[in-house]
């Protein structure tokens, strides 16, 4: 992977990682047409500058973190159930998201619920979020766990279930995705990356956690780092125009966005074009 490579998959992380449209398409079709799909950089590389885009939201909303302990107490209720099904189904997960045509499949079946959700939401007017709405949208959250769905969507319209309001539900979903996406980013840099085992880090075998950052090269880093500069930048920006598209005009536009990318999928599936990653 080169260093513009980089950038661009960087840019498509941050533009695509808190809206409604599934960052794991986009980065899919990315890294194919760039024909990078199949090193095994770019699996890790795609998961890790996450990091990047995690922190955008944190210096976004920096008042809210410094907010009273019942901010995370929440934030912990709804990070429990992806916690608890992520390590129970990991298996399960790793296997879907191999799979090009659930990805497909997932974004125009989510573009088509996207159509109706103003209108059926349109009573969610409440700001304030309980412990029950917290762990609601955690359940919610669960279903992005099939590649294609978007965490982002997923989340938000756990809170508008629960009569949350469009901006309160977004915001929501950008804090929970601090812990979700730090706590995927760290297990896939252990497993990927350092290619270690989860048990060799918690009984802390100094031996293997010294051998493992020899497969760490000074080129992967320096790709790390520019990625996640770049994701962080872009995450700002997304973030902002978000909030104030979401506020104003609703989720309809987003998709039709995904159905068109869906169906962009499934034919350059059925072409045989080969979108592994």
């Amino acid at each position: 992977m080169s260093e513009w490579q980089a950038i661009i998959l960087a840019i498509v992380e941050g533009l695509t990682e808190f809206l409604p449209v599934s960052s794991t398409g986009h980065m899919i079709i990315a890294s194919a047409l760039m024909g990078i799909n199949e090193l095994p950089i770019t699996k890790i590389f795609a998961v890790n500058i996450q990091f990047g885009a995690i922190l955008s939201v944190v210096v976004l909303y920096w008042r809210r973190f410094l907010n009273n302990f019942e901010f995370y107490q929440k934030l912990i209720f709804a990070f429990l159930p992806a916690a608890v099904i992520g390590f129970l189904l990991n298996d399960v997960i790793d296997a879907m998201l191999g799979s090009v045509f659930i990805t497909a499949l997932m974004l125009v079946l989510g573009g088509v619920v996207l159509l109706f959700v103003d209108k059926w939401f349109a009573h969610a007017q409440e700001s304030k979020i309980t412990y029950k709405n917290a762990l609601v949208i955690g359940f919610f959250q669960c279903i992005a766990m099939i590649p294609g769905v978007s965490r982002s969507a997923a989340s938000i319209i756990g809170g508008l279930t629960q009569g949350i309001n469009r901006k309160a539900a977004a915001e929501f979903s950008f804090f929970l995705a601090v812990p979700t996406m730090l706590a995927a980013s760290v297990y896939k840099l252990i497993k990927d990356l350092l290619q270690l085992e989860l048990s060799d880090v918690i009984k802390f075998d100094l031996v293997k956690i010294q051998n493992s950052f020899e497969v760490i090269t000074a080129a992967d880093l320096k790709l790390l780092l520019i990625g996640n500069v770049v994701a962080f930048v872009v995450a700002m920006v997304a973030i902002r125009f978000f909030i104030n598209f979401l506020t104003k005009y609703g989720f309809k536009m987003f998709g039709y966005y995904r159905i068109a990318l869906g169906i962009a999928l499934l034919a350059l599936l059925a072409m045989g074009v080969d979108l592994r990653v």
